[in-house]
């Protein structure tokens, strides 16, 4: 975890330079929304159960030639279950003129919300989750936005207690952001 620490300061630290032709900074600081669809499974001793789903998501971040930090709060929701999740991601971009493509991880936690069952209802407690994103940006000429079209994943082990049962969680969804820069 130091070394990745160091990697990620001395990567700020290098590109975070002044532009000296057009006197622009090159870290791009920016906030926006995102809107995720796709399906949710829920595996419990070796058994597992499929929905679809939604999510809605707020980020914050800061974008450098190489390298995009955020941090991201959504809520997912389904005809079973509703939940949160906070989540802090680093995404590695590829170097191109106005589509960048990039791959991305995140970790962060799952917390509040429940899932019905049958009559019974069960909190979902809050845990550590996992995630990778695979995705494109789109430059929008002439305007400080940024549109992104990207695939993810996101798991969380443990997530709720169904008795001494403790199952996993598995959310996959296509997501669209927009992303205001400052």
């Amino acid at each position: 975890m130091k070394q990745i620490s160091k990697i990620f300061i001395g990567t700020i630290l290098t590109t975070a330079t002044i532009d000296a032709a057009s006197a622009n900074p090159v870290i791009d600081v920016y906030v926006g929304g995102s809107f995720g669809a796709g399906g949710s499974t829920i595996y419990n001793d070796g058994h597992h159960k499929n929905y679809s789903g939604q999510s809605f998501g707020g980020i914050f971040g800061i974008d450098i030639p190489l390298l995009r930090v955020e941090a991201e709060y959504n809520h997912l929701t389904n005809d079973k279950f509703s939940t949160n999740d906070a989540m802090l991601n680093a995404y590695f971009k590829m170097l191109s003129t106005m589509i960048h493509p990039y791959v991305g991880v995140g970790v962060g936690s799952v917390f509040g919300g429940s899932y019905s069952s049958d009559l019974i209802k069960y909190d979902i407690k809050s845990t550590v989750a996992y995630q990778g994103m695979l995705g494109l940006t789109f430059d929008i000429l002439a305007m400080p936005l940024k549109f992104d079209v990207e695939g993810r994943a996101l798991y969380a082990p443990n997530f709720m207690e169904i008795g001494t049962d403790k199952p996993d969680f598995l959310q996959y969804d296509a997501r669209l952001k927009l992303r205001y820069v400052f």
